[in-house]
């Protein structure tokens, strides 16, 4: 079993592991009126949630032999795409966060003013982009306590400051900083920068 980062962790079983794990571990599924499985994104759809690591081998196991129809006691409808759909809507979710952070003047981009924000004091997270120059990205590294990410590309993260691409963006802490950690490493479980480990089963 895992265990939450405090007591007041709420936990959920995922279907395809059949351990528990944080909330923030997990993904949200409801099945709606038509009987297909729908993501829940947000965590606000009604019904009955069924819940599944945030990992890609995860899902496809649900999916694969199943396990929603399993979960729901009735047969239902996975569709074909639906791990490259919640992979898409997790890195539309990451982007669209790290906007509001950028809007509200906690997150910035460009080699320059990364590496002096860095060099300061509270980043909360550091991104760099997937695609981006190995050679760049080595010139900036976080030493404290804050989150690096690698789970978006050049063309994602620049979306995100509303320019062509990016390679570098560094968050502020607080604010909007957990959130975004947050639905990075459920992003990061798709778009692994190592073997996580965690898949069982």
């Amino acid at each position: 079993m895992k265990k939450g980062n405090s007591p007041t962790d709420v936990m959920r079983k995922c279907i395809a592991t059949g351990e528990l794990y944080p909330k923030s571990e997990l993904l949200r599924f409801v099945i709606g009126p038509d009987g297909l499985v729908v993501h829940d994104v947000l965590e606000k759809l009604p019904g009955r949630g069924i819940w599944v690591l945030a990992e890609k081998g995860a899902l496809q196991k649900a999916v694969s032999k199943k396990l929603f129809s399993r979960a729901a006691k009735t047969q239902v409808q996975a569709p074909d795409d639906l791990v490259d759909r919640v992979e898409a809507a997790l890195a539309k979710r990451v982007i669209s966060l790290v906007a509001m952070a950028r809007k509200a003047g906690r997150a910035v981009t460009g080699a320059t003013k990364v590496k002096d924000r860095v060099a300061g004091l509270g980043v909360g997270a550091l991104f760099q982009a997937q695609d981006g120059s190995a050679r760049e990205k080595s010139k900036i590294r976080l030493y404290d306590e804050g989150e690096t990410f690698e789970c978006l590309t050049k063309s994602e993260l620049g979306e995100a400051f509303g320019r062509e691409f990016a390679v570098h963006a560094a968050l502020d802490t607080g604010g909007l900083a957990a959130r975004v950690i947050e639905e990075a490493i459920r992003l990061k479980g798709f778009r692994p920068e190592a073997p996580s480990g965690r898949m069982k089963g």
